[in-house]
């Protein structure tokens, strides 16, 4: 052809490959809310059109938190399609605009598959199923969704003989099968690090100088990806909350650099502040709507439900076995039989043993709910999983009854205590500082951008702990007692005052010194005063 140039070559062979692998078939068009009309890949409707994938019809993205918002009642099913959407635009980004990272047609479906099929393994009420109910009735493993999602992606493929009609699309098998199940969960067996300075690449569906690929759908390094992306414009929508986040420009200013040898996806420099944006509309969502103590503990109550009615419930699985709600993630085809539905198989049985379930569920649905007592913060960090393993914190909230309190004795049944992590989905860490950017000037050099770059407003710390306390007594004499338990173990345990503490136990506040100090605004008055005073007298020892 008269090229001479091997990287040349090699693009335009590539763009002959893209043109081999071009589909004839027409694309579907989705009307969705979100994104407008989408079109989807034959193979992609293929596996929508499933009973696997067609069961997150019945999740609701938000679980409980449609019993607080009445418009939170989209599910995994639309999440999932807009995933894969998105996931396929960025990918095509990537292709378009750097031809030499060679990406092909096969790659840029297998990311569409992977972000379609990544929520597969939600179970009933998302993630209260595998963050509250599975914990408490099996603790002795360690279970998580995305480990689901491939179990039932495989056993999607299956029993649905997609494994010829995936080749038909020119998918190679079984290697991109793994890639798509890499995506999805991460590596599937780590392999071992050949010495303490070295670490061989732990994925087998693609080589590292397409890495690049496996942080599009969820993103392991700085928890930017378009799974991110879809629910914070969908939740938004449907809660009725500002989204501050645009998802288009970042899409529009994604671009592949090498970073330390090792190709990552990078973004403008002028988008640090929108990135900023993306984990504070994060922030914002969980205190406003994922963590509402509403919500909470209205999961709190269903969990109690359907752990008092997991071995009374039966589940046909494969080959004729029954399990239990527990037990249903150890068989495929028992799960894909598992959704929301399993509110009102319980609430309207009539076995008696679900009589004490149904009556919690009953109760959710006449709003007689636990009572929130009030919310504080420890001043150090409490590790959860000691909490769960000795169990002592309700305990250590019913011993402390106020001298001269209430005439109501409390025990630690009648209390829940709740422990939320917040943060910007890296615990403790700024997720940007894992970011590169680049600028106009030069797009192929990639570089890091401080926070104090940024802006003086953005957040000093990225994690905070809030501890709320419940009630499980109803009537109006316990609640009140109640509140008093609640403040004086804030008092022991040295935690902030409850913002109506001065309402509900005025006789208890006065007594920790700590939290009867000026306001906040007359202590900022005074150091500012003196920073006032301080620059003055600089100046004139300066002149």
């Amino acid at each position: 052809m008269g090229v001479s140039p091997m990287g040349i070559r090699l693009q335009i062979l590539h763009s002959l490959k893209k043109l081999w692998w071009i589909s004839p078939e027409t694309m579907k068009v989705f009307n969705d809310p979100i994104h407008g009309h989408i079109e989807m890949h034959p193979l992609l409707v293929r596996i929508i059109d499933t009973p696997q994938f067609q069961r997150l019809r019945n999740i609701k993205q938000l679980g409980a938190v449609y019993f607080v918002f009445p418009g939170a009642s989209h599910n995994r099913f639309e999440h999932s399609i807009g995933v894969g959407y998105l996931a396929g635009q960025l990918v095509q980004v990537l292709s378009e605009q750097q031809p030499e990272l060679l990406i092909s047609s096969r790659d840029i479906l297998c990311v569409q598959i992977a972000g379609l099929c990544h929520d597969l393994g939600h179970g009933p009420f998302s993630h209260m199923f595998d963050s509250m109910f599975i914990p408490k009735v099996r603790p002795d493993i360690e279970w998580k969704h995305e480990k689901a999602s491939v179990q039932m992606f495989d056993h999607l493929v299956q029993v649905n003989n997609l494994e010829p009609v995936m080749e038909q699309y020119g998918l190679v098998l079984p290697e991109d099968l793994v890639f798509i199940k890499e995506q999805i969960a991460g590596p599937l067996e780590p392999n071992i690090p050949l010495s303490q300075d070295q670490t061989p690449w732990p994925y087998n569906g693609r080589p590292e100088e397409k890495r690049f690929l496996y942080e599009i759908v969820a993103n392991k390094r700085n928890g930017i990806d378009v799974d991110k992306w879809d629910y914070f414009a969908r939740d938004c929508y449907h809660l009725g909350i500002q989204n501050n986040f645009d998802y288009q420009r970042s899409l529009k200013f994604a671009r592949v650099c090498e970073v330390e040898g090792k190709r990552q996806i990078c973004t403008r420099d002028k988008e640090v502040g929108n990135l900023y944006n993306m984990f504070h509309t994060r922030t914002c969502l969980h205190r406003n709507a994922y963590q509402h103590k509403t919500g909470n503990i209205i999961e709190t109550m269903i969990t109690e439900a359907l752990e008092k009615a997991d071995r009374y419930v039966q589940i046909e699985g494969s080959e004729g076995r029954v399990f239990s709600i527990s037990s249903a993630i150890d068989d495929m085809e028992a799960y894909t039989k598992l959704t929301d539905h399993i509110f009102e198989h319980v609430l309207y049985s009539t076995s008696p043993e679900l009589a004490e379930s149904r009556t919690i569920l009953r109760n959710i649905v006449c709003r007689k709910l636990y009572k929130c007592l009030g919310q504080t913060h420890p001043k150090e960090r409490i590790e959860k999983t000691q909490v769960s393993e000795t169990d002592q914190t309700p305990v250590s909230v019913a011993e402390a009854r106020p001298q001269n309190g209430p005439d109501v004795f409390l025990e630690a049944e009648d209390f829940i205590v709740s422990i939320i992590d917040m943060d910007y989905g890296m615990k403790g860490k700024n997720p940007i500082n894992n970011m590169r950017f680049y600028s106009k000037q030069n797009p192929t050099k990639a570089f890091k951008i401080r926070k104090d770059q940024v802006s003086q407003l953005l957040p000093q710390k990225f994690t905070e702990q809030l501890i709320r306390v419940y009630c499980k007594r109803m009537d109006q004499r316990s609640i009140a007692a109640a509140k008093k338990y609640f403040v004086q173990w804030c008092i022991n345990k040295d935690f902030t005052k409850p913002q109506d503490g001065d309402v509900t136990a005025p006789e208890l506040t006065p007594l920790k010194h700590s939290w009867n100090d000026k306001d906040e605004d007359e202590d900022k008055d005074e150091d500012d005063e003196e920073k006032r005073k301080g620059v003055e007298n600089a100046k004139v020892a300066l002149f």
